[in-house]
């Protein structure tokens, strides 16, 4: 294809992806109100704890509870539309892709998408009580009103933040395919990804709940496991395929 041809292709996809996007913000724009519910879910609880109107969720201006609405829908948006843009983005580069670099593609893709959701939901088992552990902090006499915009912002970094954490050993998978390290470098780091995936573990689960805090520094854990092992697996591999070819193994 000319270049006239593949900016033709590339609008033709993001009108699509844009379409789906649009679709998905409408759709939830309907649901906003279930998410804000579940959003002030904690502070409503820390206000019950307390008693009193100690904390509450504040909009600073006219159009801020609008702002709220919107930034939810397009974060949904994302979401919901997603099948869709990825294929669009897929469909865009396949084409200039060898076929050992779509299948290495599709392996990491197909894993990675579903192991980011699975973040993103544990995520909104955290995120209840990180916020209130740190309201724990709030001295006597004050109170907490939360700006909403960025009550909002922290949660939903926090949610992506735990979706990436989860994607971490793909990419671990990444950089040993790339050739930038080896399986064996990467297991070498065990006693650190323990130590991360426990500390992490202790801040993101209330300190009384030991059981989700063993869960969540258990799954992240294997994953680390699991990465290294299928990198050892992939330089078995190139190993045997040096070795048949008369080349000497892969030392990264």
């Amino acid at each position: 294809m000319s270049i006239g041809a593949h900016l033709v292709e590339l609008r033709k996809r993001l009108m699509i992806a844009a379409a789906a996007l649009v679709v998905g913000m409408i759709v939830a724009f309907v649901i906003t109100d279930p998410v804000i519910d579940w959003i002030t879910g904690p502070i409503r609880d820390i206000t019950e704890k307390r008693g009193d109107d100690f904390a509450a969720l504040n909009f600073t201006n006219v159009t801020s509870a609008f702002d709220l609405r919107m930034r939810i829908a397009f974060s949904i948006g994302i979401f919901v539309s997603a099948p869709i843009w990825l294929w669009q983005i897929w469909a865009f580069v396949m084409p200039g892709l060898t076929r050992k670099e779509i299948r290495y593609t599709v392996g990491f893709i197909a894993t990675a998408v579903p192991l980011f959701f699975l973040g993103c939901w544990v995520g909104t088992l955290v995120v209840p009580h990180v916020i209130e552990l740190m309201w724990g902090f709030t001295p006597d006499g004050a109170v907490n009103f939360y700006n909403a915009s960025e009550y909002y912002d922290f949660v939903f970094k926090l949610m992506i933040v735990i979706g990436v954490a989860f994607v971490l050993p793909v990419f671990l998978v990444a950089l040993n395919v790339a050739g930038v390290m080896s399986g064996k470098a990467i297991l070498k780091g065990w006693r650190v990804a323990i130590l991360v995936a426990s500390v992490f573990a202790a801040l993101a689960t209330p300190a009384a709940d030991v059981v989700s805090m063993l869960m969540l520094a258990g799954i992240l854990i294997v994953l680390f496991f699991a990465a290294a092992g299928v990198s050892m697996l992939f330089d078995r591999r190139k190993a045997r395929r040096n070795a048949t070819a008369g080349l000497p193994g892969s030392t990264a």
